[in-house]
C-alpha cells in the first residue's frame, strides 16, 4: 500500500484545524498526537482511508466550528467521514456530561466495523502510552489534566478496551486491540504500584 496525495491533503487539513491547539496542560502541539495515531494505524496494516481518518479523528469533535463530517466526506470520501464520525463521542459545545458520553461511545464501539476499530484502538493506545509516560514523571498529578479523575479514567480505559477487543474478534483490528489491552494493563499496574510506593 502506498500513500497518495490524499494523505498529504489530510495532513494539511488537520494542521489548519488544530494549528493553535496543544495537548491538554502541555506545550506539545496537538498534531503530535494525530501523527502518532496515524503512524500506529499504518504500522498495524491500516489502509489510506484509515490513516487519513486517524489524522482527522478529532477535527469535528474538537473544532465543529471549522470542520464537519459533510466537509470531510466531500474532500476525502464517505468512508473517511464515516470513520471520523464513529470515532467522535460528541460534536456539540459544550460537551454533554463526561460519564454518559463515554458510556454511549463504548456501547457504539461494540458494533463498530474493523476500520473504526483500527482508528479507535490506535487513538486509545497512543493516549494510554502518553499517560504512562507522564505518570512516570509527575505521578497522580497527571490525572488533573483530564475532565474526569483517576478512577473514572481507568474505568474508561478498561471498558473501551474491552469493547474494542470484543468487536475486533479475529478481524484486522485484533492485533492492535491486543496491543491496547497490554498497554492498559501496564497503565493499571503502574498506577497501582505508584500508590503502593507512596
Amino acid at each position: 500500500m502506498k500513500l497518495t496525495s490524499r494523505f498529504t491533503d489530510a495532513f494539511a487539513f488537520a494542521f489548519d484545524v488544530h494549528r493553535e491547539q496543544n495537548k491538554k496542560s502541555t506545550t506539545i502541539p496537538y498534531m503530535a498526537h494525530l501523527l502518532e495515531v496515524a503512524a500506529v494505524v499504518l504500522s498495524y496494516g491500516g489502509n489510506e482511508d484509515e490513516a487519513i481518518a486517524a489524522l482527522l479523528h478529532d477535527s469535528v469533535e474538537d473544532h465543529p466550528d471549522v470542520s464537519s463530517f459533510e466537509g470531510i466526506a466531500k474532500r476525502f470520501g464517505g468512508a473517511v467521514a464515516d470513520i471520523v464520525e464513529s470515532c467522535s463521542d460528541s460534536t456539540v459545545m459544550p460537551k454533554p456530561p463526561w460519564r454518559p458520553r463515554k458510556e454511549k461511545y463504548i456501547a457504539h464501539l461494540r458494533g463498530a466495523d474493523q476500520s473504526v476499530l483500527m482508528v479507535a484502538a490506535a487513538d486509545k493506545l497512543v493516549n494510554a502510552r502518553a499517560v504512562m509516560k507522564d505518570y512516570r514523571w509527575v505521578g497522580d498529578e497527571v490525572w488533573g489534566r483530564f475532565n474526569a479523575g483517576k478512577s473514572d479514567q481507568l474505568w474508561y480505559y478498561r471498558e473501551v478496551t474491552a469493547a474494542i477487543s470484543a468487536a475486533a474478534g479475529n478481524g484486522r483490528a485484533r492485533p492492535l486491540a491486543e496491543e491496547l489491552k497490554r498497554a492498559v494493563q501496564e497503565l493499571e499496574a503502574l498506577c497501582s504500584n505508584g500508590e503502593q510506593s507512596r
